[in-house]
């Protein structure tokens, strides 16, 4: 196998009836169906965060995933930079994840979800701290929330629609809140750095502490210096831990002492019986029994020849990051980030299959049809879709500046882009 190379709000009956059509949404795509927008009033769009430019690219679904506008998500920026520069902490801190996790950049936006109805876009704001909701007709910023410490990263909507688990990464915990209105419902303590969150469908809410992925000390001898890292499970109903996994005694038991137990995306099967994560330094992937609380498996990936063997350059300590399951539960779609590659990998036999040039794609998501994964590559400023069927790229769309989310969510049918408030 050959590796490529480097190189407005609406009236109350109406947003019931959304919120319910989001329920159904929600709850269908959990059960791995992707069904088209279940209200006739909305339009299902994927949303694409650019990182350093902190906006949110919005293209179609499914089809040619053409591009149909686009949000400012950072409509307050000269207001939240006052705050800053005046506070000599809140400055360190952003200076701090500029020269680090944002390699030279401010990280602006990093994950975000559409409103039940469609009336805004809720989105993490790293170097900001926050949450804020962003009106989707109007680009004027509804409601924020400062998170715990100093960065706010990955996010998970409920099924429902109506809640977003935001990780609070030097907070060390995770916040849920009121999807409407920015309000805390609850939070729990994680391990260091949390990261990827998700709703399981038992009702409890799944949490990856990755560590300190910015420091130097990537030898294999010094993987202690980088903090307590775990999945944290509580429940979504109290907000209470109710499990932890130490990944590294699963890895012992494995046989894989050589890999780090810093879990980065995760994609469940549509069961949720077995769970696949990435880990830091490895190009591959895991597979984990729930029930059995055992790792069976693992996939090892090409790696490409240009890529440096100097874990140093490896960007936040990934190599590979990126994971989306197909609804059927038998491929995977993985982001080969610092290999410059992204490939559909068939469960059954772990088989990968062609390796699909990408300038280091760094998240993958599926399409509204189910038939597709899209990829972003974040150092061309495109998302790439690839067949699922197939393995074969479909098309290439420009985005942002620095891609890296990119999710499924609905806006109103006759959105268009708001006129920029800044």
């Amino acid at each position: 196998m050959r590796v490529p190379s480097r190189t407005s709000r609406r009236g109350r009956m109406r947003r019931k009836a959304a919120g319910l059509a989001a329920a159904v949404v929600a709850a269908s795509v959990g059960a791995g169906i992707a069904p088209a927008s279940a209200d006739p009033g909305l339009r299902e769009v994927m949303l694409v965060g650019s990182n350093w430019q902190g906006t949110a690219d919005i293209i179609r679904a499914r089809g040619d995933f053409g591009k149909i506008g686009s949000i400012d998500l950072i409509p307050d920026k000269d207001e939240r930079l006052r705050e800053i520069y005046l506070n000599p902490v809140k400055l360190a801190y952003f200076l701090g994840i500029r020269l680090t996790v944002g390699e030279g950049h401010d990280q602006y936006v990093d994950d975000m979800y559409t409103t039940p109805d469609g009336s805004a876009v809720v989105a993490s704001r790293p170097s900001f701290a926050d949450v804020v909701s962003v009106d989707s007709a109007t680009g004027k910023v509804k409601w924020r929330f400062a998170v715990s410490g100093n960065r706010a990263d990955h996010m998970a909507v409920s099924p429902d629609g109506r809640r977003v688990a935001v990780s609070a990464s030097t907070g060390n915990v995770v916040h849920v809140l009121d999807i409407e209105t920015g309000v805390e419902l609850g939070r729990f303590p994680t391990g260091d750095k949390p990261h990827e969150n998700v709703f399981a469908k038992d009702g409890t809410i799944w949490n990856m502490a990755i560590g300190d992925v910015n420091t130097p000390f990537d030898d294999p001898l010094l993987d202690w210096t980088k903090g307590d890292r775990k999945i944290t499970v509580a429940d979504a109903a109290t907000y209470r831990v109710v499990r932890t996994i130490d990944m590294r005694e699963r890895l012992d038991a494995f046989g894989r002492k050589d890999l780090s137990d810093a879990i980065r995306p995760v994609a469940f099967l549509p069961d949720e019986s077995k769970l696949y994560f990435q880990v830091s330094f490895f190009n591959g992937f895991l597979e984990y029994d729930v029930a059995a609380d055992k790792i069976l498996r693992v996939a090892e990936l090409p790696r490409n020849p240009a890529t440096s063997p100097d874990r140093t350059t490896w960007v936040n300590d990934s190599r590979h990051h990126g994971l989306s399951m197909d609804p059927d539960g038998k491929k995977l779609c993985v982001a080969g980030t610092m290999d410059d590659y992204a490939t559909v990998v068939t469960l059954a036999d772990l088989s990968a299959g062609p390796l699909i040039p990408a300038a280091k794609p760094y998240w993958a998501t599926v399409s509204g049809d189910g038939k597709a994964c899209l990829i972003s590559e974040s150092a061309a400023d495109q998302v790439t879709a690839i067949d699922f069927a197939t393995g074969a790229k479909i098309t290439s769309v420009p985005v942002g500046d620095h891609p890296q989310r990119v999710r499924l969510g609905h806006l109103p049918a006759d959105w268009k882009s708001p006129t920029a408030t800044r």
